[in-house]
């Protein structure tokens, strides 16, 4: 009896350690595979949201065209610039303010606040070129901006400068000014959000005559 009882003992304890590995075997493959699936799903997941902001960017870039174009008064330089077509456009022309131009996407914010901040303007100011650049020597000295000389693609024979960094107190952003005659033409985009259209589409584009 003692015979036949060892034999049986040890393939009963061997039964169980069968089974229990098998249940552990189960437990961790599918814990891995729900893992697994979780780590798939969320991969698609970012996979698709990337398609997708990648595509409507793409889709952003090429609502802007054709672009538009904005055409100023020959008395005041006969300014010429194109934006893009989802932008709108506001402009004021008076014995004060020469010229005046406000350019934002969708709708332009209310002019008289002076706390908006427009994506492209174009204004010509009753100052000559100098006094105007004075105007930002305290920024330059305090190092809020960084002034260098610039001129346009279109008019290269006319030097003037441009400043960018922290053009207001809650606006970062840049200022091209350029003598006009006697007067001062000012180009500038007063949010880093806007950099890449003013740099790629507006300043390449604008042209007037001295």
């Amino acid at each position: 009896m003692n015979i036949l009882l060892i034999p049986l003992i040890a393939a009963v304890v061997l039964l169980i350690s069968a089974a229990s590995f098998g249940a552990w075997a189960y437990s961790s493959r599918s814990d891995y595979k729900n893992h697994s699936d979780v780590k798939s799903a969320a991969a698609a997941s970012a996979a698709v949201k990337a398609t997708q902001e990648s595509d409507a960017k793409k889709y952003a870039e090429e609502a802007k065209s054709p672009l538009k174009k904005f055409a100023g008064p020959s008395q005041y330089g006969s300014v010429t610039a194109q934006y893009p077509k989802t932008w709108s456009g506001y402009v004021i022309s008076n014995q004060s303010t020469p010229l005046s131009a406000y350019f934002q996407p969708d709708v332009v914010p209310d002019v008289s606040t002076q706390s908006s901040a427009y994506a492209f303007r174009v204004q010509v100011i009753s100052q000559t070129y100098a006094n105007q650049l004075q105007q930002y020597q305290s920024l330059v000295a305090s190092k809020k901006v960084t002034v260098t000389p610039f001129s346009f693609a279109k008019v290269p024979g006319v030097v003037g400068s441009r400043i960018d960094g922290q053009i207001t107190t809650n606006d970062q952003g840049s200022i091209i000014i350029v003598p006009l005659r006697n007067l001062s033409l000012i180009v500038s985009t007063e949010s880093q959000s806007f950099e890449s259209d003013f740099n790629n589409i507006i300043l390449p584009n604008f042209t007037f005559s001295p």
